[in-house]
C-alpha cells in the first residue's frame, strides 16, 4: 500500500513539472523574422520572472495540497482498516466465546443428566433399603412386643410378690416408726421450749439495742437539723447575690451548673449503689429517689418517687448509711444538689 502511495506522488510530481515547463514555453516568443539586409540583428525574448515564480509557487502549492490530500486519504484508509481489524477480532472473540459457552452448556447438560441418573439410582437404592429396613423393623417390633408381653407377665408376678414382702416390712417399720416418733416428739418439745427461752432473751436484747440506737439516731438527727438550719441561714445571706448573678449570666454558666450537677449526681448514685445490699431480684429494676441535703452534704431526708418498692427501701437504707455526700465549692451547684433526684438501678 505504501509503494502505491509513493508511485502516485511521483506521477503527480511529474505532471506538475510538465505543466511548469509548458507554462514557461507558453510565455516564450518563437516567431522568427526574416533577416534584414542591413546586417546581423539579435532579438532577445524576455521571460517575466514574477510570472515564472507565481507559476512555480502555484505548482508547489498544488503538489503539496495533493500530497496532503493523499496522506489524509491514506490515513483514513488505515484507520478504517484498523477499525475493521478490531471488529473482525471482536467478532472472532464473540464466536469463540459462543462456541465455548455452547460446549460448556453441553458439558453441563451431560453432567446434569449423569447426576440425575445417579440421584435416581440412589433414590431407588434408598427406597429398596428403606423397604427392607421397614420389614426388618416390623419383624423386630413383633418380636419385641412378644418379649415385652412375656416380660410384663413375669414383672407382674414379681411385683405381687414384692408388694407382699413390702407390706410386711411396712407394718414392721410402722410400728418402729411410731415408737421413734413418740421419742422424737418428746425430745423436740424440750428443744422447742429451750429455743423459745433463748429467742425471748435474744429478742429482748435486740429490742434494747435497737431502742438505744434509735434514740442515738434521733439525737444525731436533731443535732444535724440544727446545724443545717444554722448553715442554711448563713448561706442564704451569703449566696443571695451570687444566685441572682448566676441566673443573669445564663448560657455557658448554666451549662456548667448542669454538667456539674450531673457529674455529682453520678458520684452520689455510685456511692449509694456501693452501700446497697443487692439482692438477685433487684437486677434490672430501678428506683427513683429524691434526696434533700444540707449545704455541706449531710442527708436531711430521702424519699422514693417511683420504681420498685423493695429496691427503694434498700436504696434509702444505703443513703442513710452514707449519711453525708461530697459537695462542690460552687454555690449554684450546691443549691441544685440540695434537692437532687437520682435513679438507682443495680447491674
Amino acid at each position: 500500500m505504501k509503494n502505491n502511495n509513493y508511485s502516485t506522488a511521483i506521477i503527480i510530481s511529474l505532471v506538475l513539472h510538465g505543466l511548469l515547463v509548458a507554462a514557461l514555453l507558453w510565455g516564450t516568443d518563437f516567431a522568427m523574422n526574416e533577416p534584414k539586409p542591413a546586417g546581423n540583428t539579435i532579438k532577445a525574448v524576455v521571460v517575466d520572472p514574477n510570472l515564472v515564480n507565481q507559476q512555480a509557487q502555484r505548482i508547489r502549492e498544488q503538489r503539496e495540497a495533493a500530497k496532503q490530500a493523499e496522506q489524509d486519504r491514506l490515513r483514513r484508509l488505515e484507520q478504517q482498516a484498523e477499525a475493521l481489524e478490531k471488529q473482525r477480532q471482536a467478532e472472532e472473540q464473540r464466536l469463540r466465546q459462543l462456541k465455548a459457552d455452547k460446549l460448556k452448556a453441553e458439558k453441563e447438560a451431560r453432567e446434569a443428566e449423569q447426576e440425575r441418573k445417579r440421584v435416581a439410582a440412589e433414590r431407588a437404592k434408598a427406597a429398596e433399603e428403606k423397604r427392607k429396613a421397614d420389614e426388618a423393623a416390623r419383624v423386630a417390633r413383633e418380636q419385641a412386643a412378644k418379649a415385652e408381653a412375656e416380660r410384663q407377665a413375669k414383672q407382674e408376678a414379681a411385683r405381687k410378690a414384692e408388694a407382699e414382702r413390702q407390706r410386711q416390712i411396712a407394718e414392721q417399720r410402722k410400728a418402729e416408726e411410731a415408737k421413734r416418733q413418740a421419742e422424737a416428739e418428746a425430745k423436740r418439745a424440750e428443744q422447742e421450749r429451750q429455743a423459745q427461752i433463748a429467742a425471748k432473751k435474744k429478742a429482748e436484747e435486740e429490742a434494747r439495742v435497737a431502742e438505744a440506737a434509735r434514740q442515738e439516731a434521733e439525737r444525731k438527727a436533731a443535732e444535724a437539723r440544727e446545724v443545717q438550719r444554722q448553715q442554711e441561714a448563713a448561706l442564704s445571706d451569703m449566696f443571695a447575690g451570687l444566685e441572682a448573678e448566676t441566673e443573669q449570666r445564663g448560657g455557658a454558666r448554666g451549662q456548667f451548673i448542669a454538667d456539674e450537677t450531673q457529674r455529682y449526681g453520678a458520684i452520689y448514685t455510685q456511692m449509694i449503689q456501693q452501700n446497697l445490699l443487692v439482692e438477685q431480684s433487684f437486677i434490672g429494676r430501678e428506683c427513683v429517689i429524691r434526696m434533700r441535703l444540707s449545704a455541706n452534704g449531710l442527708v436531711l431526708d430521702a424519699s422514693e418517687e417511683g420504681g420498685d418498692r423493695s429496691l427503694c427501701r434498700a436504696a434509702k437504707a444505703a443513703v442513710v448509711k452514707v449519711s453525708q455526700f461530697p459537695m462542690p465549692e460552687d454555690p449554684a451547684v450546691i443549691e441544685r444538689l440540695r434537692g437532687i433526684r437520682l435513679i438507682v438501678s443495680p447491674q
